[in-house]
């Protein structure tokens, strides 16, 4: 079976609550090659860890991130949402993903920069986002690795691919075939999908020829590229959810 990169979306979300630093640990403690994980920036532009707008899914508060400061996120999910900083700081050496799905402009991605340069983590990192978002990260960052993230079958004009020059093409894994995976090899890209969570699906997308996966289930992918057999479970203790974790964003 083919060798894979295993990425812990969102850390270890059936253990943990997602994007906390609890799960971030979890996954690497379950022995995810990288972890990825979400990052908005508060009113005060501080880089944290969350998925969504709002706090409402995860921490049952209808307030919105951009309306907060750093503090007063702190205080509402009593310091449960980790800065970027502290993501930084507790994967160690490790590889991240980082996701920007609400990146408001060449300013926020700034700001996400600018904390991962403090904390000399660039050659650990890289960037997932939607067209326009990385293209930001490549002017501000010309090193930076990329995965672009990509939602149609139609591929990336050629000078799209120029500006944004990805290392990662990233496609939601329903999408993906033996000839999309042949196609974005010939382009000279690697594959990474995101979220298959069954191991048929896991196997399936190591048969077509992907280099990366990018699962909730990170237990369950780590297994199979190891060829073993049951689940493990992770050493520290996991808090009870306040949402079922089949609600991923």
């Amino acid at each position: 079976m083919r060798t894979v990169t295993t990425v812990a979306h969102r850390g270890a979300p059936y253990h943990h609550r997602e994007n906390t630093l609890g799960s971030l640990r979890a996954a690497l403690e379950l022995g995810a090659d990288a972890v990825e994980f979400d990052v908005r920036t508060t009113r005060d532009g501080v880089p944290v860890l969350l998925h969504d707008p709002t706090l409402n899914r995860l921490w049952e508060l209808d307030r919105p991130l951009a309306a907060l400061s750093a503090a007063e996120l702190r205080g509402l999910t009593a310091d449960g949402v980790p800065t970027l900083a502290d993501a930084l700081l507790a994967t160690d050496d490790s590889r991240i993903m980082v996701d920007l799905p609400g990146a408001d402009g060449p300013r926020a991605v700034r700001q996400v920069l600018d904390v991962v340069r403090e904390y000399e983590a660039e050659d650990r990192v890289y960037y997932s986002a939607d067209p326009a978002t990385v293209l930001a990260v490549r002017e501000a960052a010309p090193t930076a690795e990329i995965a672009l993230t990509w939602k149609t079958l139609a591929p990336p004009r050629p000078a799209l691919l120029d500006a944004i020059r990805p290392r990662w093409l990233n496609y939601r894994f329903g999408l993906v075939t033996r000839a999309l995976a042949d196609r974005v090899h010939r382009d000279g890209c690697l594959l990474s999908v995101w979220t298959p969570d069954t191991r048929r699906s896991m196997r399936r997308l190591m048969d077509l020829g992907v280099d990366s996966i990018t699962t909730n289930r990170i237990d369950a992918l780590c297994l199979l590229r190891d060829g073993q057999g049951p689940t493990p479970t992770p050493r520290t203790a996991a808090p009870p959810s306040p949402r079922p974790p089949a609600r991923f964003g």
